[in-house]
């Protein structure tokens, strides 16, 4: 019984991050620099909270799969768990280029230099919270303020904990694939 609630909750938790992911992007992505400026300085206060939520949802994810992984599991509960932990790394980085947006937006505007003429827009945003999702480092762009400094330190520091977990999830299920 154990691991069937388990199971459900990583499967309850991929489906709802999945759409969350999936429905924000698909909605930011298309729009264009004057619109994302607008809808990111939109973004009533407890925005913030709502992120805040979404964040440790995904962190509380990853601690239903360290629990999983010190257990035998079914294979239903493995999927889930796989599906879990690549929703919540993709929630992480959607959430951040969110977050991004509206830092960058709101006074003082700026702090992110993206070597362009045009404003940013929300792929750019994107660009930055999976670059640093991927690499743990700023690429191509440079932060231009200390609060775009501290958001990018946390998400890094959170991409690591997430890089970290998948490398051990994988290596836990290739030894158990063996043994």
């Amino acid at each position: 019984m154990w691991q069937t609630l388990v199971g459900a909750l990583l499967g309850t938790w991929a489906t709802t991050g999945a759409v969350y992911s999936v429905w924000t992007l698909a909605v930011t992505m298309p729009m264009g620099p004057d619109l994302t400026a607008s809808h990111a300085t939109r973004e009533e206060p407890t925005r913030f909270g709502a992120h805040l939520v979404v964040l440790v949802a995904a962190l509380a994810s990853l601690a239903g799969v360290v629990v999983v992984l010190t257990r035998h599991n079914q294979p239903a509960t493995l999927v889930a768990t796989l599906a879990a932990v690549a929703v919540s790394w993709t929630t992480l980085h959607t959430t951040s280029a969110l977050r991004y947006a509206r830092l960058y937006y709101t006074a003082p505007v700026g702090g992110i230099d993206f070597h362009q003429s045009a404003p940013p827009r929300y792929t750019d945003f994107a660009y930055v919270a999976f670059t640093v999702g991927m690499s743990f480092a700023i690429s191509d762009t440079d932060l231009a303020s200390s609060r775009m400094r501290a958001h990018a330190l946390v998400h890094a520091l959170l991409s690591y904990l997430f890089g970290t977990v998948i490398v051990a999830l994988l290596v836990n299920l290739i030894a158990g694939l063996g043994g």
